[in-house]
């Protein structure tokens, strides 16, 4: 398991393949096995990198609060540390938000986007306040009452081969790292007007059945996308690449053979 000292981390990665250079950035409360199987797919034809987050799985926890900026500069630094100039760049939920907020920062590195059940509007105040309420209770319990909770919105309960991994993940996660990365989610920035200006193609997935981030959040960030092409995986929920691997990757392959095609 490669890992590499950065920004006074200890950031754990995945570091596969040759060709193009392609970046995924895993949602919470995961880690990089969420990619397990585009990692195996991908590396036969690009070069695929999947940390794991600041406070998450093999890479360092740091209390507090972590805003989308900090991961953004966590992973400008660990693809400089790589070598990797410039890549498409792919994120699911909160990943897709840091996926964002990395557009915002240093576009002219990334050659095409995918955001993948995520939504790019700033936090409402009740959202806001659920969210520090959030964080607190995980510090307070720990992740097991949350992991059970919310399962059977992560992952539809009709795809119960995924349900362990997704399970298993949650519960492995460091509480203070799901609570630095929950209020600097409270805090974020509106993306919905940086999307109208992206230049490079997208592709905008989601899971049919997602509750946390409807299908209707993913047709609206396409529109707003000036070179996107929306994908609706059927019979999944919020994580289509795990509970339909051959649906989403074959959306994803399509899009990476094809990377300049707008809808």
């Amino acid at each position: 398991m490669p890992s590499a000292e950065i920004n006074g981390l200890t950031i754990g990665y995945e570091d596969r393949g040759t060709g193009p250079a392609l970046v995924l950035v895993h949602g919470h409360p995961f880690d990089r096995s969420m990619w397990r199987h585009q990692i195996d797919r991908f590396a036969a034809t690009h070069r695929v990198v999947a940390p794991d987050l600041r406070g998450y799985g093999a890479t360092t926890v740091v209390p507090g609060t972590t805003p989308l900026s900090v991961f953004a500069g966590d992973l400008a630094a660990l693809l400089d540390h790589l070598g990797v100039e410039e890549f498409v760049l792919g994120g699911l939920s909160m990943g897709g938000q840091i996926v964002m907020e990395c557009y915002r920062l240093f576009p002219g590195r990334i050659r095409s986007l995918v955001l993948a059940d995520t939504f790019p509007a700033a936090e409402t105040e009740e959202g806001r306040a659920g969210r520090y309420a959030m964080a607190e209770r995980l510090v307070r319990e720990g992740m097991r009452g949350y992991a059970d909770e919310v399962l059977d919105r992560m992952v539809a309960p009709y795809n119960t081969h995924a349900a362990p991994h997704v399970h298993r993940m949650m519960l492995s996660t460091d509480p203070e790292g799901a609570a630095a990365a929950l209020r600097g989610r409270a805090e974020r920035p509106d993306y919905r007007a940086l999307l109208t200006t992206v230049a490079v193609p997208a592709l905008v997935v989601v899971g049919r059945d997602d509750a946390f981030t409807p299908v209707a959040d993913a047709e609206a960030m396409h529109a707003a996308l000036p070179h996107s092409t929306l994908v609706v995986v059927e019979r999944a929920a919020h994580m289509p690449n795990l509970e339909r691997p051959e649906e989403f990757d074959a959306a994803l392959a399509t899009f990476l053979a094809s990377p300049v095609r707008p809808n």
